[in-house]
This record gives C-alpha cells, structure tokens and sequence, in this order.
C-alpha cells in the first residue's frame, strides 16, 4: 500500500477587520500631509511633515499590517500548521493521526463579525488559531481529518499485523 499523499486543503489568516483603523488612518495622512504640503506656519518646514507623516504610516500604518500578515494557518490532510512571522518564519504543528482537543471561544465582537479563536490541544500542547472566520466550519473539518486520519492509521496497523514483511513505504 502507498503512503496516502499530503494535499492543501484551506490556508488562512487572521480576520482582516483589525486593518480598518490604519487604512482610515493612511487616508487621513495623506490628505492632510497634500493640504499642508507648502502651507506649514513659518516655523516649520516640508520635510518637518514627510518625517511625522512617515512615522504615523510607519507605526500606524505599516505595523499593524506586518503583524496581521506575520501568522498564516494551513489545512491539509495530514496536519494543521501555524506559521508565524515574515523575516523569521516559526511553524508549529500538530497531526491529524494523533488526534488533539478543539476548543472554540467566542466573545460577543467576534460572534458579530462571525470570527472565533480555536484552541488545538494534544498532550500538554496547545495551539491557538485566532480570528479564525466561521470557526464552527473550521471545528468540523479538523474533526474531519481527525477522524479520516485516524481511521487510515488503524487500516495500516491492521495491515502491518496480518502481513509484517508487507513493505508500506513504497
């Protein structure tokens, strides 16, 4: 028997609700740094203004987004991956086979805008996927794969039991 292949199925990331504030606030910069551009009071110059103007997009602006693209989730049919950050990339996972705990936690902003944390958990680990959209919809496919997986491990079991010069790697 062949080893079953490992196929993508969803790959998401973090509700995208949190980047609202800091496109208003890019909007806001630069329709007040084009109104200022030349009409500063006598004190202040140009380059006064392109200097604050960067710093609020750069912590404002810029910040905000490198954070909500630092964490993606990716589904397959064997595991669950949590990848984080952009120039140092950590990944986490946990496999369907072992099978693992799935917690759902909503609070009342996060029912409104249909979001949910779910909080993996197997053997003293926990892994939290946060604003994750239509959690329910996320909570039943793990189960699926939980249990899909399972089952093939336990035919393969059976398998190597009845025939144990059988090869399973091919």
């Amino acid at each position: 028997m062949t080893a079953q292949q490992e196929l993508r199925i969803a790959t998401f990331r973090r509700g995208a609700e949190l980047l609202v504030f800091p496109a208003i606030l890019l909007i806001a910069v630069a329709g007040a740094t084009g109104y200022l551009y030349t009409n500063l009071p006598d004190p202040y110059e140009d380059w006064m203004l392109f200097a604050a103007a960067g710093a609020i997009v750069l912590l404002g602006v810029v910040l905000p987004w490198w954070i909500w693209a630092s964490r993606t989730y990716i589904l397959t049919t064997r595991r669950i991956i949590v990848a984080r950050g952009l120039v140092i990339r950590r990944r986490s996972e946990l496999m369907h086979a072992t099978g693992y705990g799935i917690e759902v936690v909503r609070g009342p902003i996060q029912r409104l805008f249909g979001r949910g944390t779910l909080i993996l958990s197997s053997g003293g680990f926990e892994l939290a996927l946060k604003g994750v959209h239509s959690p329910r919809l996320v909570r039943e496919t793990l189960s699926d794969q939980i249990e899909i997986c399972q089952i093939l491990a336990h035919r393969q079991a059976q398998q190597a039991a009845a025939d144990p010069f059988m090869r399973t790697d091919v």
